[in-house]
């Protein structure tokens, strides 16, 4: 089978050996993580793109780099397959899984038309399901209008319209994703607006006299941020220099939440305009393979698995990356997934292991105009209590109901250049 794929209509099903879907950082490590221990076994990695090695937290930090996305992956599917041993179906979609024959009802995501399109069935002997998360989009934000970085395909689209000069962008979600989005665009001599439901950035992770210090530094930069503001439209309201009606301004129009506004006078709607609209409004996980399989599974946090061996409670499927949550809380960090592809790894190959033992990693934003730590699991409506504060620095602990530090937020002002 040629790993190239140009025809599903010739996929076999051999041997019953690991079957991957998903080719982000997650299904690359339990690869790695496999092969590391055993050369032989048969894998197959099922991807709905050309499943080429990227390091996804680059896409927030390269378009003041200069980096387009070629200049980010590291090697391409075919290449990476070649080396790994692995059979690459890039370009395939997974449309069904049958948990009692264990096979995957396949698709060529290349040919949509039903009556010329591609379509196989393969085995596994063990599933790892690594298909990620997928942006969310609010009804205001038309996805044929709006941008997102969640991949690099949509990244180097971006990347190539914004490289023609300086223009305006409004990023709507001021997460972590959307506050570090906002500098590297400034960085690279675009104008900001930076738009979120609440009154600071990272609102929903950290308390506000934590996110005050944020915004201050957002907004001294130069980014005009409008908190507390939702969009309620996003407009085509000019064609292009060339009479492209998809390269014409766009029209932002955004209102003052409910709360935040008397309740005797209407709210009023204002516009901005701008080039493009990025959105970072958080992530979901579609339901569509999770059903197939018979998986627990929440659309917000992901699927279910044991906190130990990473396994799901449908025999012989294992869930690993932005797709998965423990314990309630959902796993988007890349920190903790070469412990879990090597928990997985050897709990498909039967060795003897001691089991995962999640850790909620440090959290960095990757701003430069204020250095933020997050350590534990933050939540902004808990109770903090501050423990350092001056200018320069604050650090606030997150106490539980026993008083036991849960989450510490470490808040510094960069360094001043020596002279």
């Amino acid at each position: 089978m040629s790993v190239e794929n140009p025809s599903l209509a010739s996929t076999t099903a051999s041997k019953k050996g690991v079957v991957i879907i998903g080719a982000g950082l997650a299904g690359w490590h339990v690869i790695d993580a496999i092969r590391a221990k055993d050369a032989e076994i048969p894998i197959t990695l099922v991807t709905s793109d050309n499943g080429d090695r990227y390091h996804k937290p680059m896409l927030t930090m390269a378009i003041s780099q200069n980096k387009r996305a070629s200049d980010l992956v590291r090697a391409t599917g075919s290449d990476a397959a070649k080396t790994a041993q692995v059979t690459l179906l890039a370009n395939t979609q997974v449309t069904d899984i049958d948990t009692t024959t264990q096979q995957l009802q396949l698709i060529s995501a290349n040919r949509p038309d039903p009556a010329n399109t591609d379509y196989a069935t393969i085995s596994y002997g063990k599933l790892v399901l690594a298909m990620g998360a997928h942006p969310i989009f609010p009804k205001s934000l038309p996805q044929d209008l709006v941008w997102h970085v969640n991949h690099i395909e949509r990244f180097g689209q971006l990347q190539e319209k914004l490289a023609t000069g300086s223009q305006h962008v409004a990023i709507v979600g001021a997460g972590m994703v959307g506050t570090e989005i906002a500098e590297d665009l400034l960085k690279a001599g675009h104008q900001v607006t930076l738009i979120d439901l609440n009154d600071a950035p990272l609102s929903q992770m950290l308390p506000p006299k934590a996110t005050a210090r944020i915004a201050q530094a957002v907004k001294s930069q130069g980014i005009n941020f409008l908190g507390g503001y939702q969009v309620s439209e996003v407009t085509r309201i000019s064609g292009g220099d060339n009479g492209n009606e998809s390269e014409g301004k766009l029209q932002v129009s955004y209102e003052p939440l409910a709360s935040n506004v008397d309740s005797s006078i209407a709210a009023q709607s204002e516009t901005v305009i701008v080039d493009h609209v990025i959105a970072s409004t958080g992530l979901t996980v579609d339901d569509k393979l999770p059903t197939a399989a018979g998986v627990e599974f929440d659309r917000r946090t992901g699927i279910v698995v044991d906190a130990t061996t990473l396994r799901t409670d449908t025999s012989n499927i294992y869930a690993i990356g932005d797709c998965m949550s423990i314990n309630g809380v959902a796993c988007r960090y890349v920190a903790p997934l070469r412990a879990q592809a090597a928990t997985i790894a050897d709990d498909i190959l039967g060795h003897e292991h001691s089991g995962y033992d999640h850790k909620p990693p440090m959290i960095r934003l990757k701003n430069k105009a204020i250095s933020v730590m997050v350590t534990g699991v933050p939540n902004a409506a808990g109770n903090w209590q501050v423990k350092t504060e001056n200018e320069d620095e604050l650090i606030m602990d997150l106490l539980d109901d026993n008083d036991a530090v849960s989450a510490t937020v470490t808040i510094k002002a960069p360094a001043t250049p020596k002279a």
